[in-house]
């Protein structure tokens, strides 16, 4: 295996062979900022004096990423010496191919307060936009962001004081593997306690084949044009969020092919991106490019619906802001199609109102004879070539409205984005009344497929999840056949109630459940209200109203075909029943929505299944909805990361049953290892039918197998090999493998191998633990491999010697490839979402209670101290817990409120006491050192400058000052986070 040195001098002769200029002279601070003086100069044709050198770096030089990502591409003005301003520009941002390409190796910016070097630095311009950093072991993705992270949070690290501040991209490889992401503001540059954080990429070719090689990248990605034209392209800065966001390789093959269409005028084409896969985000790249192309008069992105309008104009504004208007009505459409205005250029409308527009026998035609009507007052578009993008481009209606729109505007080229195509098989329909409908196909409307990223891609990808499926009859009872429908759903509830812990994750997550009609969706929720009197699951219930006229819901339901076709027989019944739920809704979660704003009772809806992430102790679960009981609504479109189970009683097909099982196979981390499906309608050959058809090129038996995780007892031989290698490994050490051997492993490569070698056994678990159909000798041979006693032990010894090693990265700056800087935790692995505060202070009181009591169940101090340690839950809190259990008085019974309170003045008596530790060891006086702290956990906000102050009466030197305020830091940060209980601390970061 090659060393970090020789990947290293590989990859700049690489770089060379792309015609970069090597610049072995530049290593410091000075050396990079008198380059990049040169190369600003000559751009702007200007000489700068040293004063004016000096006030253009004050000017450009910031910590916040997202101002530097701005300054690099704008045009911006400078006031020099005599007043006179001077418009300048970093990169020649009119052809990024024309900037002069170099690249740095081993660059120190500040040796006084940083350790760090920085392997490869890419400068366009003398501007550092790009950072690879070297790795000679296998680094995970996480682990390589983690490493930025920090590298950015170091004191002195330049990211902030100079002008590595203009970074744009990071890239992490060990040669062999190649990662990639977007620099960003901490906010989005950082990980939250689910383990979440910023994607992070490998590169792929057109066809989605992974381009990992060092190397194979450079061609792909580092070639000078190409970087220029991602970074200028393709980088998109999200003005609402202050976030820079880099779009995937599929997106931008995507928009190119696109670009092409339009420069070659070839017509028409469609995009087919797997739900899930961002194609807003490619959407309205496709749609600021055509901005700037003086080909077309107008870019028009067509949705199609109400709600999808304005979501999508909002997300659009957030991309940049302002850049979609909203047109209220079909007047305002005309007006701006007709508009010279630039601003016009890009319109986000609605199919319906581009069809009025065009409708000779609209109603304003009708009662306005002596106006212009519409079509005559859009006529002078008609030989303008215009670009027409059309969102999710299988919708039944588009059909009626295409000939019109290609009637009318002959030379539009039109675009389409499907996530589901429709294609021969999948045309075909049974509608309502039992005949049988068509939908027009893709390929008819939009001529030619321009790109493909199927949910095969996206699942090889991890960029959705793979689909976990149970197939399941409504009971083991030889009698189910003769069940009538209600006691078929009871029967279906009662198997619903039995498993939703299991497959949620113990309610981490929520469930939709899917069902035939209104009148199904009624009956459904007036049996689980039946099925559980303690309300022990939040139920919700949503389907559209009857329109009576209402344009609105009629927009809702132009896409709700079944909802619309049975709000036609007995309206009153449904609408009296919605009344009911929606009352009830009120009731439960303190709101005031009814009928007649039906979209605010939807909309809610939507926000609470998305207030899952919120954990219980910030936001109590009474305040969530466990399961959503639903006909058409939300089973297409609607996105949120802690839904992962779909219970299904309704038949599916094709792009119905894809699009309705994506709703669960959103990524968020190792807690949600799949999308659960539990069909009680055993629906398997339209599983395989639609897994088939939607594979694309690939729709073979290799399709089903990325699709689908392996079914139980597969699993378990998973488990059993990975514990196989566990106790191969402890008796590698000459040890048995029992949790209490652990502690006695030597060295830190020994224990690195066991958090590895655990790690997987956990992540099998965890998997195991949501499937809901294990058979007997399975779970047999589960408990066999690993007793819960013994599985508890080994979590509490991971969580230990996961703590000591964490403990130590970042420190070794001298061995930056060794084994414990790779390592990734992974925490969130040994979370419980059951085991919180308020549990183990129940668990305590219950274990002083067992003493005094002994007719109520024993809980031994080593039990309860061994479901303390086997989580992450509370790694700042665990010691001073554990201290407390062996402080209290035996055979004392105490309830859960003495607890608390206990707990809480012995946590107050304990913190005192390690401030007075640290007040005397540094030097400080207590009250001051006392009050210091106060504020920080009072506010939340950590402040540079108060800690300066607290130092002042020791009047120290600069130099003394800095290194006693690193000293007093490295004891006051664990205390600070202990009294933080999880939350963030702005501003500490840079001292960790």
């Amino acid at each position: 295996m090659k060393n970090e040195k020789q990947i290293e001098l590989s990859f700049i002769e690489k770089l060379k062979e792309l015609k970069y200029i090597y610049r072995e002279d530049i290593k410091d601070k000075a050396s990079l900022e008198e380059n990049f003086r040169k190369h600003f100069q000559e751009l702007n044709r200007v000489r700068l004096s040293d004063s004016e050198f000096a006030r253009l770096k004050e000017s450009i030089i910031t910590p916040d990423v997202f101002s530097a990502a701005k300054i690099l591409r704008e045009t911006n003005t400078f006031k020099r010496d005599d007043d006179t301003p001077l418009q300048y520009t970093l990169v020649n941002t009119n052809d990024w191919c024309k900037n002069e390409y170099e690249v740095i190796t081993q660059l120190r910016i500040n040796t006084e307060n940083s350790h760090h070097r920085y392997d490869v630095i890419i400068l366009i311009n003398g501007i550092p936009v790009v950072q690879v950093e070297l790795k000679s072991l296998q680094i995970t993705p996480k682990r390589a962001m983690e490493q930025i992270v920090d590298y950015k949070n170091d004191p002195g690290n330049g990211y902030t004081n100079s002008l590595l501040c203009f970074m744009q991209l990071f890239i992490v490889s060990n040669e062999s593997n190649t990662y990639y992401f977007a620099n960003n503001n901490k906010e989005h540059f950082s990980f939250d306690a689910d383990e979440r954080f910023l994607p992070v990429y490998q590169f792929a070719d057109k066809d989605n084949k992974k381009i990992t090689h060092l190397h194979d990248f450079s061609e792909a990605v580092l070639r000078k044009c190409a970087l220029g034209e991602l970074i200028s392209k393709y980088m998109v800065l999200v003005a609402s969020e202050q976030k820079m966001m880099i779009m995937r390789p599929y997106q931008i093959y995507a928009v190119k092919a696109i670009m092409d269409c339009i420069e070659q005028n070839r017509g028409n084409g469609y995009i087919w991106h797997t739900t899930g896969s961002g194609k807003t985000l490619t959407s309205f790249k496709a749609s600021t490019l055509l901005k700037d192309n003086r080909n077309i008069a107008k870019c028009l992105f067509v949705v199609d619906r109400k709600d999808l309008d304005r979501q999508t104009r909002e997300e659009f504004n957030k991309f940049q802001e302002g850049c979609v208007e909203e047109n209220t009505n079909t007047e305002t459409l005309v007006k701006r199609l007709v508009s010279e205005d630039y601003r016009d250029k890009v319109i986000v409308t609605t199919i319906q109102k581009l069809g009025l527009a065009l409708d000779n026998d609209s109603k304003r035609v009708k009662e306005k004879k002596g106006e212009l009507t519409y079509k005559e007052r859009l006529a002078p578009l008609k030989d303008k070539r215009i670009a027409i993008i059309f969102d999710e481009c299988h919708r039944s209606q588009f059909g009626e409205n295409h000939k019109a729109i290609k009637n009318f505007f002959p030379k539009a080229q039109l675009f389409g984005f499907t996530g589901t195509p429709i294609f021969e098989e999948n045309a075909t329909y049974k509608q309502i009344d039992g005949t049988i409908g068509s939908y027009t196909t893709t390929k008819d409307i939009f001529e030619k497929e321009l790109h493909a990223y199927t949910i095969t891609h996206a699942i090889d990808d991890r960029n959705v999840l793979r689909f976990h499926i149970d197939y399941l009859g409504v009971s083991g009872d030889e009698q189910a056949s003769k069940m009538n429908e209600t006691q078929r759903k009871k029967a279906v509830i009662k198997q619903i109630l039995e498993k939703h812990d299991a497959v949620t994750n113990n309610r981490r997550y929520n469930a939709i459940l899917a069902t035939a009609s209104i009148n199904d969706a009624i009956e459904y929720y007036d049996l689980f209200k039946e099925a559980q009197k303690n309300c022990i699951l939040n139920i919700a219930c949503v389907f559209s109203p009857p329109a009576e006229g209402n344009k609105d819901v009629q927009q809702i339901q132009e896409d709700l075909l079944q909802e619309k076709e049975d709000n036609k027989k007995e309206p009153d019944k449904k609408k009296q029943a919605l009344m009911e739920i929606i009352k009830e809704y009120n009731e439960q979660y303190g709101t005031s929505h009814d009928i007649n704003n039906f979209d605010g009772y939807y909309q809610d809806i939507q926000q609470r299944i998305k207030d899952q992430k919120y954990s219980n102790t910030d936001y109590s679960h009474k305040n969530k909805i466990d399961i959503t009981i639903v006909v058409d609504m939300l089973l297409t479109g609607f996105d949120s990361k802690y839904l992962n189970t779909l219970y299904v009683d309704k038949n599916l097909k094709y792009h119905g049953l894809i699009q309705a099982f994506s709703r669960t196979n959103r990524v968020l981390n190792d807690t949600k290892p799949y999308g659960n499906i539990l069909d009680f309608r055993n629906q398997s050959d339209e599983v395989d039918k639609a897994i088939a058809l939607f594979s694309g090129k690939d729709n073979s038996s290799r399709a089903k197998e990325i699709w689908l995780v392996d079914p139980a007892p597969k699993v378990v031989e998973k488990l059993d090999q990975a514990v196989k290698e566990l106790e191969a490994f402890m008796q590698s050490q000459g040890l048995e493998c029992k949790p209490e051997e652990v502690n006695n492993l030597k060295g830190d490569a020994a224990r690195c191998e066991f958090i590895n070698k655990f790690k997987e056994v956990q992540r099998l678990k965890t998997q195991l633990e949501q499937y809901t159909e294990i058979e007997k000798k399975d779970a047999e041979k589960i408990e066999k491999l690993l007793p819960e006693d013994t599985l508890r032990a080994f979590r509490g010894a991971y969580i230990d010697v996961a703590q000591r090693l964490k403990a130590k990265q970042g420190k070794d700056t001298e061995n930056r490839d060794s084994e414990v800087e790779q390592l990734d935790f992974e925490f969130v692995l040994f979370s419980s979402v059951l085991i919180d505060y308020d549990y183990i202070m129940a668990l305590i009181a219950k274990y002083t209670q067992s003493h005094s009591e002994p007719q109520k169940q024993k809980m031994s101090k080593e039990q309860l101290i061994s479901v303390l340690s086997a989580t992450s839950n509370f790694l700042d809190e665990r010691k001073d817990i554990i201290e407390y259990i062996n402080s209290l008085q035996v055979g004392v019974a105490l309830n859960e409120k003495q607890i608390k309170k206990g707990y809480q003045k012995f946590r107050e008596r304990k913190n005192n006491q390690e401030i007075n530790v640290i007040a005397e060891k540094h030097g400080i006086e207590i009250q001051s050192l006392q009050s210091f702290i106060q504020e920080i956990i009072d506010r939340m906000i950590f402040d540079g400058e108060k800690l300066s102050d607290l130092l002042a009466p020791l009047e120290l030197s600069w130099r003394e000052r800095t290194q006693k305020e690193l000293d007093l830091m490295d004891d006051l940060i664990p205390l600070l986070k202990k009294l933080a209980d999880g939350r963030e601390i702005l501003g500490l970061n840079a001292y960790e």
